[in-house]
């Protein structure tokens, strides 16, 4: 049932006032919902309507209720999860895209939107460094990327050794030999059991203190080896050499994927040079637009130097197809329906260019750098370099940490989450929002101080 057009204007005449009433209070309000916050969401649990209600009233309802639920992660105070916050022309450019709400499966559905996944496609390559020819598919974050390039990886070495997986599925497929390092993050393991190469048949490879794998102790390579390696340790921020480890597997035909979630922006930077150098010579990366570059969620990216093994790895057809001879949008990731993700990443693309890419990045690292030093001086361990936005921090034990981070948590000044390194309890802290200033930093070590005074006269 469609609403006349003045009242769906002031539908999102409402949801602006929402919004701008929530933006211009983040930093009076906790960063994760106090208790009464909490329990207000129960009001949502109800048996379904069975009558139709104003639209206006249940707008005013998420406001009311959602709105104190919410994590504050566009603010300046969010550091778990490398959850990265919203720039403010990549939240203005999303309502735009959802009032057009256009799907992104052919570029007859929607010419803007393949046209823009071409220029996205097109300015990443040289944002990072990588070869003009290299092929783009947009999807929901690093873990599906992770899977498509992984695929475009698996099914292009089995067809140099004449196996088609698209005909011929994986039974009776020769086997691919697989290498990740000890460090390799979650969504890697996922990605290769979805795609039927699971744990037994992977090679782990041990890593250095900072979470890096060790080129050198990676074995002789077989032909058709399949090595994912990392950008950004979700520990440390540490980033595997990848120059070395292609040097290895390129040698003997095999394809190199790197997982670079919120560390292959890295490349961007000529002062990060020397972590990431030979990345450019991988064969796949996937990456997170709405980590570390602040486009909002969900905006993942595979990125495949060879666009037909991407292009096979997804290839699909049915008689009610419409193909053209422009850049066609399903070719180039499992989804075919999806949503127009190239709208916002280019509004942020545009807006930032090379230099603000740089800039942005710069500023998260350079929060990292004080907000570690600040801590440091206050008598925190630090437990990694800090080479990216990733900080590990530990009090004189683990329990002392334990319970520094739940009182933390529970002050609502700033919120951080919890890890394991080197058999550590740690406090994990991710600069990652455009949002944080050097006030935040501030602040947020100040939390730290006052929740391990907590922590020491607690029993």
């Amino acid at each position: 049932m469609s609403e006349p057009p003045d009242d769906q204007i002031e539908l999102l005449r409402d949801a602006l006032r929402y919004a701008e009433h929530y933006l211009g209070t983040l930093d009076q309000r906790n960063v994760y919902p106090n208790s009464e916050a909490l329990d207000a969401l129960d009001e949502f649990d109800e048996p379904l309507p069975v009558e139709p209600s104003q639209p206006s009233d249940t707008l005013a309802m998420l406001h009311r209720v959602g709105g104190p639920g919410t994590v504050a992660q566009v603010g300046g105070r969010y550091f778990g999860f490398v959850n990265g916050g919203a720039l403010p022309v990549g939240t203005a450019a999303r309502v735009l895209a959802d009032v057009w709400d256009q799907n992104t499966a052919h570029f007859v559905m929607s010419p803007l939107a393949a046209r823009l996944e071409a220029v996205c496609e097109r300015w990443m390559a040289q944002l990072l460094g990588f070869p003009q020819e290299t092929a783009a598919g947009f999807v929901t974050g690093t873990t599906l990327a992770n899977v498509s390039g992984l695929a475009a990886g698996r099914n292009e070495i089995l067809r140099r050794k004449g196996w088609d997986v698209s005909e011929s599925g994986l039974y009776g497929a020769p086997p691919i030999p697989v290498i990740v390092g000890q460090g390799a993050h979650a969504a890697v393991r996922k990605s290769l059991a979805l795609l039927g190469m699971g744990d037994t048949h992977t090679q782990v490879i041990p890593v250095d203190d900072q979470g890096r794998m060790i080129a050198s102790k990676i074995p002789k390579i077989e032909e058709g080896t399949l090595v994912v390696a990392q950008a950004g340790n979700v520990n440390s921020g540490a980033f595997d050499p990848v120059g070395e480890i292609c040097d290895r597997v390129h040698a003997n035909s095999g394809w190199v994927h790197v997982d670079g979630a919120f560390g292959l922006w890295a490349a961007a930077l000529p002062s990060l040079e020397e972590h990431v150098k030979g990345i450019d010579r991988a064969d796949s990366w996937a990456v997170d637009a709405h980590k570390t570059l602040n486009v909002p969620y969900d905006c993942g990216i595979v990125l495949c130097r060879d666009r037909a093994a991407l292009e096979r790895a997804f290839r699909a057809s049915a008689e009610y197809f419409q193909w053209s001879n422009e850049r066609e949008p399903m070719r180039y990731t499992p989804s075919m329906s999806k949503r127009a993700r190239s709208i916002e990443l280019w509004a942020v693309l545009k807006t930032l260019g090379r230099e603000g890419v740089v800039t942005l990045i710069e500023q998260l690292c350079s929060h990292a750098q004080n907000f570690a030093s600040q801590l440091h001086e206050r008598g925190f361990a630090i437990h990694n370099d800090i080479v990216f936005n990733q900080v590990l921090v530990s009090c004189d034990s683990d329990k002392e940490t334990q319970r520094t981070l739940a009182a933390i948590q529970d002050m609502g000044d700033c919120w951080c989450g919890a890890s394991t390194w080197h058999g550590r309890s740690v406090i994990r802290v991710s600069v990652c929002s455009w949002a944080t200033t050097s006030e935040d930093i501030d602040r947020s070590v100040q939390s730290f101080c006052a929740a391990r005074k907590i922590a020491r006269t607690s029993n």
